[in-house]
Formats: structure tokens, sequence, C-alpha cells
């Protein structure tokens, strides 16, 4: 029996609006990337006569998120993304694939400022960026949620304060079986409770690595990571610990990412219909603009158009944006929920880096990824403001490294390197700027245009890491020779991080009190339209120097429970989990 219950299948015509159900999946052509064989996709999917209670668009953490909470209310759900599912297969785990290649990475062709392509280094699947991401999973500080001072500049404060999102930041931790320990953190915020799974252990470089930082009086942590890992019962466990976790699809669904720990649960719900490859085009309004009355798409050649009580975007900060703009109409000229001219505005990203620490040495470190320090993060004895965040990327190899080496000595070759290697990924905060923004040009095209701020404080953190390497323990082998230096490595071939690195991309269509400075109000729900929300990143007022993955999750929560009470339907987390 299938590890998944069958779900019906019908074909519905938008015209016709009379469903025919069948008991097969639909017959369509099989294109590579879709997922048609897999033992854990439902690829059927059922329709009713068009209308919804709720449209969703996007799987991701928003997106997916949503689908999960809302589908035991027996509301009617449609679920829209825009890609299939990730098929599985060998290449999952081929570095060569994934990364030198770019297998999964979107072929779509974006613009910067200047005119000239862009390759966006993003996904479109069902469980959207997840199924790519490292599972780091940090809530954003309390102070985040203030005004903030920066060397750069202000971060300014939220309409929500974090006592608001703290017990749905509880609840997405569960839902995505976060790893972790309370109180090491030196900047952790105040938890209701402790992480639900305890936290993932250090292969032995990186325990030396933490003793070292800890010798020299910061306060090294675990970093908090979704995946369904059992050290304690190995033979159990769905996670094996491998060195494709960042970067890379789950081969063994090990990673909690939207796709299985949302998305499936949700579909068990048979109000819940899920369409693939289908990209939604437009929103139109009602003459009076102030509700979205239908959401036209494209599927396998054909345009649809559905309609729902509520209209949810979720597509990620850019493609949202870009959606919004692109529904302009009379009423709203410059685009949808946009009366403010904030839509499309104030794009951030991060200040990130990825730095390797090369020794004489190898580094035999399998999964990497489980070692933080948050101790710049706000403030230094030597600097009052903030710096930001270290961690690490998934264990480096020769073919990863094609995409965008460092250039070092003669001697390191790419495999060299990966084999000697810790490596580094350093976040800071950018700052939100109305000149960076997502437009559209004259052909329909994104133009992405993004100008770094605030790097003073991103510089001294480099600065700060180079100095603690310098000061590690002394090598038994190679004495305090071992230690070569620390090199950047740019992820995107030709193109700086922050621009083509649009993984922490947020704050494009940002919530707010003032409909005169923001386009959704504090439910992210846009000021102008009564049925529009919109549950990814895009709310963000500003950035923190923390992967935004886990906040992004929190407030689906928060904002599916007030959809929830909107429609008068009872909330059943229990249930949800239950069906996990």
């Amino acid at each position: 029996m299938s590890e998944y219950p069958r779900l019906r299948v019908a074909h519905a015509h938008r015209s016709g609006r009379n469903p025919r159900f069948v008991d097969s999946p639909p017959r369509t052509p099989y294109t590579k990337g879709s997922c048609k064989d897999s033992a854990l996709v439902p690829t059927n999917w059922h329709m009713n006569n068009g209308h919804y209670d709720f449209i969703i668009i996007g799987s991701g953490a928003g997106g997916g998120t949503l689908a999960y909470h809302l589908a035991p209310s027996g509301k009617k759900i449609l679920l829209i993304e825009r890609g299939p599912f990730v098929r599985r297969e060998k290449e999952n785990w081929s570095s060569l694939e994934v990364n030198a290649r770019g297998r999964y990475n979107t072929k779509e062709l974006w613009r910067n400022a200047d005119g000239m392509e862009l390759h966006p280094h993003t996904n479109y699947y069902v469980g959207g960026n997840t199924k790519f991401y490292g599972a780091a999973l940090f809530r954003l500080r309390e102070q985040d949620f203030g005004e903030i001072n920066h060397y750069g500049g202000i971060s300014p404060e939220w309409p929500i304060s974090y006592d608001e999102l703290e017990p749905y930041y509880a609840q997405a931790e569960r839902i995505y079986h976060v790893h972790g320990h309370g109180g090491e953190d030196p900047t952790e915020p105040r938890r209701t409770g402790g992480y639900p799974f305890p936290a993932v252990s250090h292969e032995p470089r990186i325990q030396q690595l933490s003793d070292d930082f800890a010798r020299l009086g910061l306060k090294p942590l675990h970093t908090p990571l979704g995946i369904m890992l059992d050290e304690k019962n190995p033979w159990k466990s769905t996670c094996i610990r491998c060195n494709t976790c960042d970067g890379f699809p789950c081969l063994v669904n090990a990673k909690a990412d939207a796709h299985i720990c949302c998305v499936l649960p949700a579909l068990q719900h048979p109000n819940v219909t899920l369409l693939t490859d289908t990209k939604v085009t437009r929103l139109e309004t009602s003459a009076s603009g102030r509700e979205v009355t239908d959401v036209h798409v494209e599927r396998n050649g054909t345009k649809q158009s559905y309609s729902g009580k509520i209209v949810v975007v979720s597509g990620g900060a850019i493609n949202s944006a870009a959606l919004l703009l692109r529904s302009a109409n009379d009423r709203h000229p410059n685009g949808l929920a946009n009366g403010s001219d904030v839509v499309g505005r104030h794009y951030m990203g991060h200040v990130n880096s990825v730095l390797m620490a090369l020794s004489k040495c190898p580094n035999p470190t399998v999964f990497q990824k489980t070692l933080s320090v948050n101790d710049f993060y706000f403030s230094s004895p030597e600097w009052e403001f903030p710096m930001g965040h270290i961690s690490f990327v998934g264990k480096l190899d020769g073919d990863t490294l094609k995409a965008g080496a460092p250039k070092v000595a003669p001697k390191w070759t790419l495999e060299l390197m990966g084999q000697h290697s810790l490596d580094f990924w350093l976040t800071s905060e950018d700052l939100p700027d109305p000149n960076n923004r997502v437009t559209i040009n004259r052909d329909g095209e994104i133009v992405l245009q993004y100008k770094p701020n605030n790097e003073e404080g991103h510089k001294r953190l480099i600065k700060k890491l180079e100095s603690l390497m310098q000061q590690q323990t002394k090598c038994p082998i190679h004495g305090h020779e071992c230690h070569e230096g620390l090199f950047a490595r740019n992820l995107f071939l030709g193109q700086r991080i922050p621009l083509a690195g649009v993984a922490h991309q947020n704050g494009t269509i940002r919530f707010g009190n003032d409909p005169k400075t923001s386009a959704l109000d504090r439910n992210c729900k846009a000021h102008e339209l009564d049925n529009l929300y919109v549950v990814d990143a895009s709310f963000f007022c500003s950035s923190g120097a923390v992967n935004p993955g886990l906040t992004i999750i929190a407030n689906a929560l928060r904002v599916g429970d007030h959809l929830l009470e909107r429609m008068g339907a009872e909330r059943s987390e229990e249930k949800m989990m239950a069906t996990a």
C-alpha cells in the first residue's frame, strides 16, 4: 500500500465549471524535472467548480505552511505552485549536477539595473526554496523587532512585537523538526519552552573549533537545524548525516522542508487542491478595486482562471512583488496594493560571504553545518554597532568550487581545497533602501536593482573571524603554521552574492500600520484590498542577520489564525500534527 493515500483526480475547465472525477492521474506529457514516478509524490489532483475559500500562490515556507494550517478547517483551498515536484533521482546528491551545472535552478532570466542578464540562484518546485535550503532555522532576536542603530543607518521597527510571534515560533519549530539547545546563544530571544528535538552533535573537527572559540571567550552554539535526525537510534533515523544537505534536495526526504512537513500532510485533506507547473500571470480586481476577483494562470500551455474569497500571495519577495506590479489596472495604476509606492521597494537579501579557512591538515567532517557564533550579532567591546552572524555552509568539494573558486596558491587544487577547508557562512544585516527594488521592464521581465549597504559591519565581521582563526590551538603536526589563511569564495559565477544569491530575499511588500509607508497591515492584508494577503518574506520591515525561513513560517501560522477567525473556522494544530 502506498505511503500516502490516493487523492481523487479531476479535470476542470473554467468555462464548463463541471468537473469530471476519475480514479487515475491525468495523462500529462513527461518533462525533465517532473516527478510522476516518485513514490512520495501524490501527482493526482482534484478540482471543484473553480471557486475556493482560499487561493494560495506558492507552496514554500509561507504558502505551504499556510495551506497546512488551514487544511483541517474544511474550507476549500487551492494551492498553486509554479513548478513541479522535485524529481527523486541520483542527481539529487550530485554536487556536480546541483552546484556546478545548476540542474535544478530556474532557467528564467532576470535583468539587473543596467539591463544585463541576471541568472538568479532560485528554484521553482513544490516546497519552494526550502527544498534546497540548509535548514538552519533561527528566530529573529527580540531586538530585531525594534529600531536598531547600525553604522550604515537605521533598521526600522516592526508593527508587531517578538512576543506576538513567539508562540508561533514554537509551533513552527515543532512542525519543522528543529533540533537545538537552549541557553547557548548569547543573543537568544525569550523562549516559552526548549527545542522540540536535541541539538545535532558536532563532528570532531567542528567540536575542536567550538572548543577553541570557547577558549577565546566566545559562546559558540549548536545551529538550530530542521532535519529528521535521530542520533540515539541511527538505525531508524531518516536523516543519515550526509554531505549533501545544504543546497541539495534530500533524496531520502529527511530535510524538514515545506513539501515534506506541510504540503503532503495538507493534501491528505480532501478540501485541499494542488496545481503544479502553474504560473500565476495576473490578479484581476473588481470594478471598485477593493477585492481580487480572478487569479489568471498559465498551465501546460493553456490559460485558466480561478476565484477565491481570500487570495494569498507567497511566491517569494521578488516574484510576489512582480506579480502585484504586473496586475496594475485603472484602480491600481502602479500595481496592486501600491498606492504607497512601496511595492517592489526596500528589497533586502543580507550581506553574505562564504569564506574558506584552509589548513594543512584535512577536514574530514561530513555534516559540517552544526556550529554558529552570534557573539558579534549586535556589537562587540571593540565596536558599538552590529556586525552579524557566523555559521557554516555544507562541506564544499571540488565540483562545488567550480562555481566560484577563490584565488589561492597554485598548489591548492579545487579538490584539495575542499578536503582541507572549514567553510564559513557570514551574514550581516542590510538596510531597507527604497532604491533597492524589483521592477518590470517593457518585456515583462523582472529587473532587480540592488546597491549593497551597511557593509562596514560585515567587513569587521570578516576581520574578526580572521583573527579568531589565527588563534586556533597549536596543531600537533604543523604547529601554528597549520592555518593557511581565510579565502573568499563567490557562490555565483560572474555575480556577487547579494544580487544573484536571492535565497534570503525579503522586504518588497512591507507591512506596517501606516498605509502611506507600507503595503500591508499588521495581519499582512493589503491596505487597499479586502481579500489580498502576502505571507512570504515580502512583509519584512528589516532583514535581521539570520536566515528568514523560520520567521516566514511562524508568520504564516500567525496569519493563518487570523484568516481562520475571519472565516469563522476553528484552528486545529493538534489534528494537523497528528496527520504529519
